[in-house]
């Protein structure tokens, strides 16, 4: 299984990502590893997560949601 997960970050940000292992990914990003857009806004927690059969749908949908606008994104973290 492959997880999209959105983050947020110590700047408000949200970071989208996709992963087979949400939890370690998050670690990973908060120790200061994979994305350099994550070494400094320092990720706070995780928001929200999706499963996905395969890595091309979740990385679809992870494009999809990148396009969206910040309202949009946040009525989805807050399950609205």
């Amino acid at each position: 299984m492959w997880y999209l997960y959105i983050l947020k970050c110590s700047d408000k940000s949200l970071y989208t990502g996709v992963t087979t292992d949400v939890a370690r990914r998050f670690k990973e990003h908060q120790a200061g590893k994979g994305a350099k857009a994550l070494r400094a806004k320092r990720p706070l927690g995780i928001v929200y997560q999706e499963k996905h059969r395969t890595r091309g749908a979740a990385q679809k949908r992870e494009a999809e949601i990148k396009r969206w606008t910040r309202p949009k994104k946040l009525a989805l973290v807050s399950g609205a």
